[in-house]
């Protein structure tokens, strides 16, 4: 399984781990399947942050951080055919929010918020204006997937997605950034290594 991840979209996970509005995290996992089986990981072979004959800084800082991850619950990481294969994805999204906000001017002063700036107060509307006001703002929407794959059954079993705004503002530290999303999006896992009961996970 293959993956097309850039630099520019690793940067995406700088907002995830610190953005102006708090991300939105979702998981789900297959019920049919039996976690207790999974005790070893590994990862996917040629990751899209490869270059063509080595492996990049921020492939390494992704298998690192989830190592971490996995290790904290248990599992084992191994290259002979382990249970699970530990995949990651992100991708950038531009969108475009538009609100519509009222600007009444019933028997109020020029002054009024209703008013617009440029008319410096020279002059005013009639009694009943009434007017909304449409804004419109654009902005970059990052997300970033982990999943965990059953190797023998060719099956995804578990996923957790992240989702917030891209704000390069607050781009300073990538090893640190992977680390904190990768972080976020496991904490909603809910097995440990041979244990096929789930924790409830506190939101």
């Amino acid at each position: 399984m293959k993956i097309k991840l850039t630099l520019t979209l690793i940067l995406a996970l700088f907002v995830l781990a610190a953005c102006s509005s708090t991300p939105v995290i979702h998981t789900d996992y297959d019920r049919s399947a039996n976690f207790a089986d999974y005790k070893t990981y590994g990862f996917f072979d040629n990751q899209a942050t490869d270059k063509a004959q080595y492996s990049t800084l921020t492939t390494q800082y992704f298998k690192d951080s989830l190592r971490l991850e996995m290790n904290k619950r248990g599992y084992i990481y191994t290259e002979a055919k382990p249970d699970l294969l530990v995949n990651f994805n992100a991708k950038l999204t531009d969108k475009v929010k538009v609100t519509n906000s009222p600007s009444v001017g019933v028997g109020v002063g020029m002054g009024h918020p209703g008013y617009y700036g440029y008319r410096g107060g020279h002059y005013a509307a009639w009694g009943s204006y009434n007017f909304n006001t449409t804004n419109v703002s654009q902005y970059t929407e990052g997300t970033v997937n982990v999943d965990l794959v059953d190797p023998r059954m060719k099956q995804l079993v578990w996923e957790g997605v992240v989702v917030g705004r891209v704000n390069e503002k607050k781009m300073a530290d990538l090893e640190n950034a992977i680390g904190r999303v990768v972080g976020e999006i496991m904490a909603t896992y809910p097995f440990t290594a041979g244990n096929a009961t789930p924790k409830v996970i506190e939101k």
